[in-house]
């Protein structure tokens, strides 16, 4: 059997990586921990003739895709995760009935004229364009739109940063599923203000993430897709690259098996 090199750091997700490792070598495949330090010293494992797949931070899966030859080496295609990119076709199912695109300045500047096609009166919801998530996505009341609001300073300083801005929405539930070509392959409830898992998806949230999956054009062949309860209906909340998300509790058998075939079929077309 062909067998896939999972490269996947441990600081990330601490209590998921022993199991997540412990599968990928019952299935027959290798798991190597990751090391900082090889992007300072160059000494990276020679990973030429395989197929890789790293799990990681975010940071470090959209750099590995860009600097290294690994192959499909990080599951991050950062540039078709811009929320500019998919929202439009999403609409059907996504959680943003109306939102504007604009920049960190603009909003703290000309905040009412920003504002206007959403008709908000006290408070709005904030987050980057970009997947890689300079800040984090929050609720702002109007009156408190400021840069040191927006966390400028400490991750970025370009207040020319692109941000969506839409009408609150209250999500009572939240779940994240795995897709691999256009097909949910696990999945968990999740969390969102504490970070943590919790019981996993009943079939409901889990048909309506398969009809978004399957009608959706997908960001790239494995991605995660969270979906919330909003209003006692699923929504759609965000696409984010598969290589630096966390997997929470979602069963890492079928994880390992679809993402290391998707990744062998990569890398054959690759060459």
């Amino acid at each position: 059997m062909e067998s896939v090199t999972w490269i996947v750091d441990p600081a990330m997700f601490p209590p998921s990586y022993k199991a997540f490792c412990d599968t990928i070598s019952r299935l027959g495949h290798k798991c190597l921990t990751w090391n900082l330090d090889w992007w300072h010293t160059g000494k990276w494992p020679k990973l030429e003739k395989q197929a890789v797949v790293f799990h990681g931070s975010l940071g470090n899966a959209d750099r590995v895709r860009r600097e290294l030859r690994w192959k499909p080496g990080a599951y991050c295609a950062s540039e078709s995760f811009f929320c500019s990119v998919w929202y439009s076709q999403a609409k059907p199912w996504l959680v943003h009935e109306r939102w504007v695109q604009t920049t960190v300045e603009a909003l703290v500047n000309r905040t009412k004229e920003v504002l206007e096609p959403l008709g908000v009166m006290h408070e709005v919801f904030v987050r980057p364009d970009s997947p890689l998530k300079p800040f984090s996505g929050r609720v702002l009341p109007l009156d408190r739109i400021s840069l040191k609001a927006l966390d400028h300073g400490y991750y970025y300083e370009d207040t020319s940063l692109p941000v969506i801005v839409a009408p609150v929405r209250k999500v009572t539930q939240e779940w994240r599923f795995v897709v691999v070509e256009s097909k949910i392959v696990a999945g968990c409830s999740y969390d969102a203000a504490s970070r943590k898992s919790r019981l996993g998806p009943t079939q409901l949230p889990t048909d309506f993430a398969s009809e978004v999956a399957r009608n959706l054009t997908a960001p790239e062949e494995v991605y995660v897709l969270d979906i919330g309860e909003v209003d006692e209906s699923f929504r759609l909340i965000e696409l984010n690259p598969f290589s630096g998300a966390d997997l929470y509790s979602c069963d890492p058998e079928p994880i390992v098996r679809e993402v290391s075939k998707a990744a062998l079929k990569s890398y054959a077309q690759i060459g």
